[in-house]
């Protein structure tokens, strides 16, 4: 690895301006004098007052992009710094992540050099570290496994068995299965002992099984004997999650041996508590390789999630290959100093792209579909649509003046012209693509965050509005997703999308699925509408959220701050009126990447309010217990 030849550091302080003041040092290493130069750098802690700078000027800004000037003629000699404040925040700083996410010099000769940065420091106010996140716990059983079982009835052995094997006498399907769950293992425990074997040994416990019609397809009930373990399934997801709580109960066993044991009798009868388990990732914001994308859908499976939604398309980058359209995966994902997308959230010198070909999305579809994890894809529209439109500029009315809307993240005029005739074409062509990569039932839209006022001073939009009698925004949002869902409708999937699709009339509440994110409020209002709903408020299941308060705590703070704590312990349906229950299909995480820049930030943020929100999809309300959980938590595999 290279020297760092530039560092920049920076610190918020509360005082000097309404949302306080940055105050930025650029720090050169290098052996040569610094002159003629340009910084750049991206924050989600935007700059909206741009003459408020000292001893700087500030150029640009393009959503989390800002570029500033030194005073004219200013050298930093080698091994000397220059020092410049911003005081025209959008908003307070809250935590250590809320600072520069990357930096980069242009120098005199147009040369891009990064620029290394640090978190964020807190001035002139006590910069407290983050709490503990889990306590030391307790156990009224001591067996390992998340989420945890509808019912138990069993009681804890001296010994475990060594490995585990189908019963002499088992099914092809069946012993297929045991191999499933032993290669999931070995895919997330690379040095646990594997807690199946495909043959009988004289150390180990046979597994009897049996099909049971009267079960559910995802339920599934064991019995536990000194001679062997009886499991009957009611279909195949429901036999995948019964090896899986063995799998889990055979290695905490053996990890930790003064916590957990393993049954020597007993029962354990187990359903899930809802139907949609999900979990969202942001693949725009930040790019994961396949095999990360691969290992989560495995850490779904071993908490029994079964929904991957995964957010393919946002302002910063179009992820998915569509081969109709081939610059959305070139033009459409490039970002960097002189790619068609400026930088943004991370990254800075040197040019980032990143897609998923239709080949790596078949092989992850057939990964998941083995495991019994549906994977929902996510195209967002009309807003959310930067690079879409970056890719496809005849998407856009040429004659709308630049920058007449901005979206609530800072991108001028970044939704789909509902007027434009392409845009329809386009869609069709793309969801032609998508039906065939995606066995799901289910294509979400997104629907959300399109800024009010856009398309307003667009002329095609005008006269669309006036020949079909709309008024405002939201009104035209609401023809062009009514046409997404005649679309969807013909290739026989149903509509998913966020709690706005419901606004300027909405879209027919049959086969469409809403996700309530804002504030859990907007469930119960969607299910009063008549929508079918998932709650993923961001106060309780955004995983990008702070988990604490402390600023030393990373992530985002908009909803406030979310301690596993509090994410276990939040029931979105127990505000549910009783009549409204049924609307309510299940809960959701959501794992928005703007802040994880690492896979330790990804960790830290996502685990273990993953395996808490896992818990609240499966288990009943009563059968939950935070001191356990607290427990068997630190067990989840990661990233």
């Amino acid at each position: 690895m290279a020297p760092v030849s530039y560092r920049l550091e920076a610190s918020w302080q509360p005082d000097g301006g309404a949302f306080g003041r940055f105050t930025f040092t650029l720090f050169n290493f290098s052996a040569v004098p610094l002159a003629g130069f340009r910084l750049v750098y991206t924050s989600l802690t935007r700059v909206i007052v741009p003459e408020a700078c000292d001893n700087a000027t500030f150029l640009r800004r393009n959503a989390n992009f800002h570029e500033f000037a030194p005073p004219v003629g200013l050298t930093v000699a080698p091994g000397e710094s220059w020092t410049f404040t911003v005081s025209g925040l959008h908003r307070n700083a809250r935590h250590c992540t809320d600072g520069a996410k990357s930096a980069y010099l242009t120098l005199a000769s147009g040369e891009h050099v990064a620029v290394a940065v640090s978190d964020l420091l807190l001035e002139n106010a006590v910069s407290d570290p983050p709490p503990q996140r889990l306590p030391e716990g307790k156990l009224d059983l001591p067996f390992s496994m998340q989420p945890w079982p509808a019912q138990i009835d069993a009681w804890a052995g001296d010994r475990f068995p060594v490995v585990l094997y189908p019963a002499p006498g088992a099914a092809p399907d069946e012993i297929a299965a045991v191999g499933e769950v032993l290669a999931l293992f070995h895919r997330l425990f690379s040095e646990g002992h594997a807690p199946f074997s495909l043959v009988a040994s004289s150390q180990g416990r046979a597994i009897v099984f049996s099909k049971n019609a009267a079960l559910a397809p995802e339920a599934y009930q064991l019995a536990f004997s000194t001679k062997e373990i009886g499991l009957a399934y009611g279909g195949a997801a429901g036999r995948q999650y019964a090896l899986t709580t063995l799998a889990q109960l055979m290695n905490g066993a053996r990890t930790h041996p003064d916590k957990f044991r393993f049954p020597a009798q007993g029962t354990i009868s187990d359903a899930p508590r809802y139907s949609w388990r999900g979990c969202h990732l942001d693949v725009s914001r930040q790019f994961y390789p396949t095999s990360d994308v691969s290992r989560l859908i495995d850490i779904l499976a071993w908490f029994k999630l079964n929904i991957f939604h995964w957010h393919l398309t946002d302002d910063e980058a179009w992820r998915l290959e569509i081969k109709a359209f081939p610059t959305l995966t070139t033009l459409g994902v490039l970002r960097g100093p002189d790619e068609p997308l400026l930088p943004q959230l991370g990254n800075g010198a040197e040019p980032v792209g990143g897609f998923y070909s239709q080949d790596d999305v078949k092989a992850l579809v057939a990964q998941a579909t083995a495991l019994h994890v549906e994977i929902v894809p996510e195209i967002d529209i009309p807003g959310h649509s930067t690079a879409t439109l970056v890719a496809l500029p005849d998407l856009a009315d040429g004659q709308e003046a630049p920058e007449s809307y901005h979206s609530v993240q800072g991108y001028p005029n970044n939704a789909l012209n509902p007027a434009i005739e392409f845009t329809y074409e386009f869609l069709e062509k793309v969801l032609d693509e998508i039906v065939e990569l995606f066995p799901s039932q289910y294509v979400h839209i997104g629907g959300d965050e399109v800024a009010n006022g856009s398309w307003l001073a667009s002329p095609l939009a005008k006269k669309l509005m006036e020949k079909e009698g709309l008024s405002g925004t939201f009104a035209l949002q609401s023809f062009f997703l009514k046409k997404v869902k005649q679309m969807l409708t013909v290739r026989g999937r149903k509509l998913a999308g966020w709690n706005e699709v419901a606004h300027g009339g909405g879209v027919s509440t049959e086969g469409t699925l809403l996700m309530a994110w804002e504030r859990p409020e907007v469930g119960i209002e969607l299910a009063r509408e008549g929508y079918d709903v998932v709650m993923t408020p961001g106060q309780a299941y955004y995983l990008d959220m702070a988990q604490a308060d402390a600023w030393q705590e990373p992530g985002a703070s908009w909803a406030g701050t979310a301690t596993p704590a509090h994410t276990y312990g939040y029931d979105a349906e127990g505000e549910f009126p009783e009549e409204l229950k049924s609307r309510m299909k299940g809960v959701q995480a959501c794992i928005w990447s703007e802040h994880f820049l690492s896979r330790g930030y990804f960790n830290r943020l996502v685990f273990p309010r993953l395996c808490a929100i896992a818990e609240a999809a499966w288990t009943p309300k009563s059968a939950k217990d935070w001191q356990r959980f607290a427990v068997i938590a630190p067990l989840s595999p990661k990233l």
